[in-house]
């Protein structure tokens, strides 16, 4: 779908669903989105459960679920999980830390259709990666990586969440990826999980984030998603998102089965329903905090020549920074080129 024609109006259903399946993780990541997740401790969906889902996800005719945890493959019924999302037709991303990715578990997923794995990795160095993502997870990581490439895993992307410091090794990182025929896939780091805690510390400076700016505007091969529409160039604009699609293309489910605009709204202020309650779909389109969220206008973007180009940005930052939806997103290319930290 073009971004461009996104309304206000809710679509039929979701594109795609976020769908933090559990909170087990065996990292300790500084940025770690699930964190508060986690520490509320809710527990996880049954099996059956998690089955019956994917049935409602299935019957609304959701293109995509975006698996991701905590780390996914620690859960024991997770690839049955996986293969019965792709048994319905539903293309599946996964998104793992890589330090589980045995020979054995890669036989498994060659054996899959309609599967994109993306393995996080936060610098292009063992000292970079390991300051956030803990020590000796590197080595551990990119062994993964390596034989996800010498087995001939397709659509195989490393992910990197762009932070103070790793943001100067993009260009290295970019050359890492490609090493093992992967692409390279950069997101936004934003203050929610463990993020709240490490914002101040890790954000990127007015200088990076210029910096950035431009290198996505001259390198169009690097995957965003919608993470950096409020930053990126208008040369980007037809590459993904304008604007942000939380509760208006997408979704997000926690492990215990709470339903959330996105998962960078994992907030309890932002919790629209249970899937053990009430359809996902039904939570969709009726559910009053999605309404809200959707007819959420910020009045002072209103006139910004780059108004229809990033709608305001990412609520998500604005809510964590302000406590507010309705104001502008911290780091808009508008406010950086001003030279705004």
């Amino acid at each position: 779908m073009r971004s461009d024609l996104l309304s206000s109006e809710p679509l039929v259903a979701p594109v795609n669903v976020t769908w933090e399946i559990t909170g087990r993780c065996n990292l300790d990541c500084r940025h770690c989105l699930s964190a508060d997740l986690r520490a509320r401790g809710k527990g996880e969906l049954t099996f059956e459960e998690c089955l019956a889902v994917v049935d409602d996800l299935a019957a609304a005719e959701v293109f995509q679920i975006n698996f991701g945890g905590g780390e996914p493959f620690l859960r024991d019924d997770f690839l049955s999980v996986l293969e019965y999302a792709q048994a319905k037709g539903i293309t599946t991303c996964v998104s793992t830390n890589g330090t589980l990715l045995t020979d054995e578990l890669i036989g498994e997923l060659l054996r899959m259709d309609h599967l994109f794995l993306q393995v996080s990795l936060d610098g292009a160095t063992a000292g970079t990666n390991d300051a956030i993502r803990g020590a000796g997870s590197f080595a551990r990581i990119v062994a993964g990586v390596r034989r996800l490439s010498e087995l001939g895993l397709p659509d195989l992307s490393l992910n990197m969440v762009v932070t103070r410091l790793n943001a100067g090794e993009i260009p290295d990182f970019v050359s890492l990826a490609e090493s093992y025929g992967a692409k390279t896939r950069l997101s936004r780091f934003r203050p929610s999980g463990a993020a709240c805690h490490t914002w101040d510390a890790l954000r990127l400076t007015a200088a990076q984030l210029r910096w950035l700016a431009a290198y996505l505007g001259e390198h169009p091969e690097i995957l965003t998603g919608d993470s950096f529409f409020a930053l990126a160039p208008e040369g980007r604009r037809e590459l993904g998102l304008n604007r942000c699609g939380a509760a208006r293309m997408t979704m997000s489910i926690a492990p215990d089965g709470g339903v959330y605009p996105c998962a960078f709204l994992s907030d309890p202020a932002f919790l629209a329903g249970n899937v053990t309650e009430v359809s996902p779909i039904a939570i969709f389109h009726d559910a009053g905090v999605f309404r809200r969220l959707r007819g959420t206008d910020v009045e002072s973007c209103r006139s910004c020549a780059r108004l229809a180009t990033c709608h305001g940005g990412c609520p998500a930052v604005a809510y964590f920074v302000s406590r507010s939806v309705g104001v502008p997103d911290p780091e808009c290319l508008r406010e950086v080129m001003a030279g705004v930290s």
